[in-house]
């Protein structure tokens, strides 16, 4: 869409959206992310996978990239509670079965380490991984983790400690646990971590739209004003 016809929509709709949604908004906006994404691979209980949208909105998280082979990734709203409204979700799904492989290469060339939660012994305590570059947190399935070509494409493999007999938390709770440590460290360090204004205008526009009831007729008033105005 035109930049300023985006501007003059998202003027339009801000006329309907509270002050204190607008305040909120402005808040969330300011402590927003993209140096720090979620990637999860395969899951297929919908609560784990809602858990972690709700997770990535808790934690200024922007995107969830979600990986889909044999499983398909559904939202249960009644543990999402709105997450997936506020949080971008980019499905990456490959008839032919590369989407780990296109999924990974493809935030690799934009700058991101793969990060693996793995049980594999080469793996780092999550404390001890730099963020000096954008980092990709992967998760894996329920049972198996990640997949070989989820570990053959990570840059870094990284554990959580474990000091009882299970090996591994719940993949919602290690996500928590992950973005909890990664988030708080990078709120202290001196990096350009948050989200550019144009970023900023364009989730202003699409949260104001979500606020918005009958936001579809709103914009459709607006988009035939400017046509009579094109036209005239």
């Amino acid at each position: 869409m035109d930049r300023d016809l985006q501007n003059r929509i998202q003027r339009h709709l801000g006329r309907f959206v509270t002050d204190r949604r607008k305040q909120r908004i402005e808040e969330v906006l300011a402590l927003r992310t993209r140096y720090i994404t979620v990637v999860t691979e395969n899951l297929y209980q919908p609560h784990n996978a809602s858990a972690i949208i709700r997770t990535c909105d808790c934690f200024g998280v922007q995107d969830l990239h979600v990986i889909e082979h044999d499983n398909r990734f559904e939202i249960n709203d009644a543990v999402a509670v709105g997450s997936g409204k506020w949080v971008s979700v980019h499905r990456h799904v490959d008839p032919e079965g590369n989407a780990t492989r296109r999924c990974l290469l493809d935030l690799k060339a934009r700058g991101y380490k793969i990060a693996a939660l793995t049980l594999q012994e080469a793996a780092e305590p999550l404390k001890k991984i730099p963020l000096d570059a954008k980092l990709a947190l992967c998760l894996g399935t329920e049972e198996e983790g990640l997949s070989e070509t989820a570990h053959e494409l990570s840059d870094i493999f990284v554990q959580l400690p474990m000091h009882g007999f299970n090996q591994s938390f719940n993949v919602s709770v290690t996500g928590a646990l992950c973005l909890y440590e990664v988030i708080n460290r990078l709120h202290t360090l001196d990096l350009d971590w948050h989200l550019t204004e144009e970023e900023k205008d364009d989730l202003r526009y699409d949260w104001y739209y979500k606020t918005v009831p009958e936001a579809d007729l709103h914009v459709a008033r607006v988009k035939a004003a400017e046509r009579r105005n094109q036209s005239g």
